[in-house]
């Protein structure tokens, strides 16, 4: 064996202990999204649609984020503890968000999705039963019919919605610009609108790496609708945009002191 093989051989072990770790991880996670997806279609079969079916599933899918290698804390202010009925808007990352976000989900919650969502086997029929809300966003007369839909379903059956106004994942690009349909949405229902804020994921979660690391989700105070904010529903998109622009910029700036901290 040549010197050279000698010296390089521990980062080819390393390396292969990295692609390892991140078969399994992937196979872990893989089986235990399903295994959830699959016990959540079974119970909502004995409840279907009920307000706290999301909420339930939720729970579980927030603890698949330990077998991904990083914590999740999530900061929730007085104001916002036994609201009732409201409108949350989040920042949509990645596909991670499905188990980070997760964690976050409070009692009788349901979130918005596309109604295409129900086609994929399994999780569509979970999302489907738990009491979601599918829309269809290729048209637009639809999707507008169904932010009245949603806002009676605010009001008769006391739930909150939560939404990502940004309409995709942002994948690494900031927070991107806000459409206006949660916001209006909290208008027809007479509901505050309560942005949640999710530090930066993109990038930071690895398979491959042991330790990933913490992702902090803070909810901020309750904005209510007032007659100068319900005026102009863009000014209040924006608005919610900057503050929560700002606050994702601290929880970045915090993880990123406490990491050298720890260094």
């Amino acid at each position: 064996m040549s010197i050279a093989s000698l010296l390089y051989s521990p980062s080819k072990i390393l390396l292969g202990f990295y692609k390892l770790l991140t078969i399994f991880r992937f196979i872990l996670m893989s089986v235990a999204f399903l295994f959830i997806c699959t016990v959540s279609c079974f119970y909502c079969l004995l409840r279907p649609f009920h307000r706290d079916n999301v909420h339930h599933t939720s729970r579980y899918l927030g603890k698949v984020t330990k077998l991904l290698g990083f914590d999740v804390e999530v900061r929730i202010p007085e104001s916002v503890k036994n609201i009732g009925p409201v409108v949350y808007v989040a920042n949509h990352q990645n596909s991670y968000d499905v188990f980070t976000m997760a964690s976050a989900v409070q009692p009788g919650t349901v979130t918005v999705g596309k109604k295409s969502l129900r086609w994929i086997p399994i999780f569509g029929q979970m999302y489907w039963l738990t009491g979601n809300i599918l829309i269809d966003r290729k048209n637009t007369s639809k999707a507008m019919n169904t932010m009245s839909f949603t806002a009676d379903k605010i009001i008769k059956n006391k739930l909150s919605v939560w939404m990502f106004p940004e309409g995709t994942r942002s994948r690494g690009r900031g927070l991107l610009p806000f459409k206006t349909g949660a916001f209006r949405t909290a208008i027809q229902a007479n509901v505050p609108i309560i942005p949640i804020c999710a530090s930066n994921q993109e990038g930071t979660i690895k398979m491959g790496r042991w330790n990933n690391g913490k992702i902090i989700i803070e909810f901020l105070d309750p904005i209510y609708m007032t007659k100068e904010n319900s005026s102009s529903v863009r000014n209040l998109a924006d608005k919610t945009h900057a503050l929560m622009k700002t606050k994702i910029s601290q929880l970045d700036e915090e993880i990123a002191n406490s990491k050298h901290k720890g260094d």
